[in-house]
């Protein structure tokens, strides 16, 4: 179970990702321990771990001040987690005991399949379904990340974690999905593509094949940035909160 100020920590930074605090406004720790109830020890200690994180920064004298990601932010950070997943990827094709982890990919991979037929066969999306695909493709990514042998890999790639888009598994859907079946056939060819995808690195590594593990894990990463491009193409003004609203987490 989390303490109490990584908790706190969490909802201040959701309402900072979604806008709730303005980039530049001040955080009040009087203020902040009315509205969540609490003392000044862990509101203290969450505004701390936040300003690692680099979600606020100090400001001239006392307090801190919202620093809030940009769409620009997201994107730059989702491509160097696609390198760090492409690295891991390609040292886990060369970890001589990289065959103890391949039945936790294939688990995973199976998962993400009944979760497409089921989907399939219901015409729509459905929460429990998509929670099921999403906790497997979790699996899958950190299994590749916890198998690499570079404990940095997934130490770098979690302290980037709280970022919309940037947790490990997560996955992406159209908010037009269920507008038509058209829309709905996209998103499932996408979840298709996805593991698809996962069926060739994971093929690469067991063949122990380091260049296409990397290179299929690096386009695979990649997928998210054009979406992410397609809906700013779209959208016109996409926000951070846009993104959250798209990633299913």
């Amino acid at each position: 179970m989390d303490s109490i100020d990584t908790e706190l920590a969490a909802r201040i930074r959701e309402d900072i990702i979604r806008g709730v605090y303005c980039k530049g406004e001040r955080l009040s720790e009087a203020q902040l321990c009315e509205t969540h109830s609490v003392s000044r020890t862990p509101v203290r200690l969450a505004l701390r771990l936040l300003e690692r994180e680099g979600v606020i920064r100090r400001g001239e004298g006392r307090g801190y001040m919202v620093q809030s990601p940009t769409v620009d932010d997201i994107l730059q950070a989702v491509e160097v987690r696609g390198h760090l997943e492409s690295l891991a990827a390609r040292l886990m094709a060369q970890n001589p005991e990289r065959t103890d982890h391949l039945d936790e990919m294939m688990r995973a991979i199976e998962s993400i399949e009944t979760a497409i037929r089921e989907l399939t066969r219901l015409g729509r999306l459905d929460d429990s379904v998509t929670r099921q695909a999403q906790a497997a493709n979790k699996d899958f990514h950190l299994t590749v990340l916890s198998s690499c042998g570079n404990g940095y890999v997934g130490y770098v790639c979690q302290q980037i974690s709280h970022l919309p888009m940037l947790a490990v598994g997560s996955m992406v859907f159209d908010r037009t999905v269920g507008d038509t079946p058209e829309h709905f056939e996209r998103g499932l060819f996408r979840l298709r593509l996805g593991n698809a995808q996962h069926k060739v690195i994971y093929e690469a590594i067991e063949k122990g094949d380091p260049v296409r593990a990397e290179g299929m894990m690096r386009e695979h990463s990649h997928t998210m940035i054009e979406y992410i491009q397609t809906f700013e193409k779209r959208d016109g003004n996409l926000t951070v909160a846009d993104l959250v609203a798209y990633t299913a987490a």
